[in-house]
């Protein structure tokens, strides 16, 4: 009997993989795996790191790589089951290449030159989305949608020529890491649309010595500054009101200049300290300063008696005074002064300064409906429309550069802490109730020359009345008492 024929060896699985389909997926996964390792790459050698490019590393990538992946898999289950169900003889899917045949041949190169094309597409796209996610734009505009306020203010600032990532992203691995983390959690609330509105400022932020002293000098004596304020009153002559001043800037190293005036408060001789009992770092009840012989000395309100072990002790530094150093949200009255100062308005309308300011400051939900509102509000208070027509363009402009009602922005949501007009600034400390344990010493209480003189004030020949020694502070015509200007100015129509 002859013998029986030997039972059929099962073909290995990976026999499977060989199908255009999962081919396909092959050079989309190895594709995705280049783009990752290039990427990766770039971030190690460039100048600055980039936090946008975790997103593209260690997001979008690895979902091409994933993609690619089941590609490759779903060809080869496919070839799989086609076998079980078909004889051997005709299995639709197998890919014989003979390449003493023309076709095989081009369909081979086609595949070869396709596959190169596509690994050289993958790393230009690569690099151009890294170069693009290094734009202010993109930071701003295309990924940041809940950062507009700050995008749009910071368009109008001195340092907008400098790029987010110099100051929002440190140096390390540690930075590194957190921040591909972050940018990852923020493209996921950005889709979701659950973003807070609006957007909180972190307590946790670099500091300042890693941020303003990469430019800034800290050991630089500035001296004194001489500054114009050019504000209008509510009247309805739109009153000018300027003050001069002569601000006493100074310095706080003793190798460069006088150690003194507002910049002592950054003496690298001395550190001062400071608790906050809110997150907006408006309430300080509690300050020490340790001088550079080592002494300390502490100063507290009377009225705070709970435990300092409940909250952080900060280093005071840059960014306790410039609160808002690339993002300054102007308030309705200084975008109008700063309008008719320029003379896109026109000071000699009745009543333009606080009709302006008026229609501004009213709650609207949506910029759309501002824009109708202030147009509406403006064109009754003007009926000709010739001089409706350029009062309205002035006030819809200032409404979209300072306004963000779908966030929930405007100048009353992040304070301002240079100076003491609309924010309590320098009085959080500098007002007088903070004394030491023995009672013998206080924080002083600033007045009007204390950190700079009012050279002159006023309108027309009084600012011409220079007075080098300083005059005292005449609030519009009444002589200054004691009083805190935030008690009325608002940044809006006053109280």
């Amino acid at each position: 009997m002859p013998e029986a024929p030997a039972p059929a060896q099962p073909r290995p699985f990976r026999r499977n993989f060989r199908n255009w389909l999962s081919w396909s997926g092959m050079v989309l996964a190895a594709s995705a795996l280049f783009a990752f390792c290039l990427l990766f790459a770039i971030d190690l050698i460039a100048g600055h790191p980039n936090p946008y490019i975790g997103i593209l590393a260690y997001l979008i990538a690895p979902l091409f790589f994933l993609l690619g992946i089941f590609l490759t898999f779903l060809g080869a289950i496919i070839r799989w089951r086609t076998r079980r169900r078909a004889v051997e003889a005709a299995e639709p899917l197998a890919i014989k290449i003979d390449l003493s045949r023309p076709r095989d041949r081009r369909i081979l190169a086609v595949f070869g030159f396709g596959s190169m094309a596509f690994l050289f597409v993958t790393a230009l796209g690569s690099y151009e989305t890294y170069q693009y996610t290094e734009s202010v734009g993109f930071c701003g505009k295309t990924c940041h949608l809940p950062m507009t306020p700050q995008y749009v203010a910071y368009q109008h600032t001195a340092h907008a020529s400098v790029e987010c990532a110099a100051c929002h992203v440190g140096p390390g691995a540690a930075a590194y890491f957190k921040t591909k983390l972050n940018g990852v959690k923020q493209l996921y609330h950005t889709v979701r649309n659950d973003f807070d509105r609006p957007i909180h400022l972190p307590t946790d932020m670099r500091p300042a010595q890693a941020i303003c002293e990469q430019c800034h000098w800290p050991k630089k004596y500035v001296g004194n500054v001489d500054r114009t304020f050019q504000h209008y009153l509510s009247d309805e002559k739109n009153t000018p009101f300027a003050v001069r001043l002569l601000l006493n800037v100074g310095g706080g190293d003793p190798s460069n200049g006088p150690v003194g005036g507002i910049h002592w408060h950054m003496n690298i001789a001395n550190k001062i300290e400071y608790v906050a009992t809110d997150g907006q770092l408006l309430k300080i009840p509690w300050v020490r300063m340790t001088n550079a012989q080592g002494e300390t000395t502490e100063y507290r309100d009377p009225d705070f008696k709970e435990d300092l072990s409940k909250y952080q002790v900060r280093r005071m530094s840059c960014l306790d005074c410039h609160s808002r150093p690339a993002h300054k949200v102007h308030t309705p009255n200084e975008a109008v002064d700063l309008a008719l100062t320029t003379g896109r308005l026109d000071p000699n309308t009745p009543w333009v300064k606080s009709k302006v300011v008026a229609a501004l400051v009213k709650p609207y939900s949506t910029k759309a409906e501002a824009e109708q509102g202030i147009a509406n509000d403006l064109r009754a208070a003007y009926p000709d429309p010739a001089q409706a027509n350029t009062i309205v363009s002035v006030a819809q402009a200032i409404y979209r550069e300072d306004f963000f009602p779908e966030v929930k922005v405007d100048w009353r949501t992040y304070p301002d802490f240079v100076g003491h007009k609309n924010w309590n600034g320098c009085f959080r400390c500098h007002d007088g109730k903070h004394v030491s344990a023995d009672g013998n010493r206080s924080i002083k209480a600033s007045d009007c020359n204390s950190c700079h003189l009012i050279l002159a004030q006023g309108s027309g020949e009084a600012l011409q009345q220079i007075n080098a020694k300083g005059h005292e502070f005449m609030h519009i015509d009444a002589p200054y008492t004691e009083f805190s200007c935030t008690d009325c100015h608002t940044g809006g129509v006053q109280k």
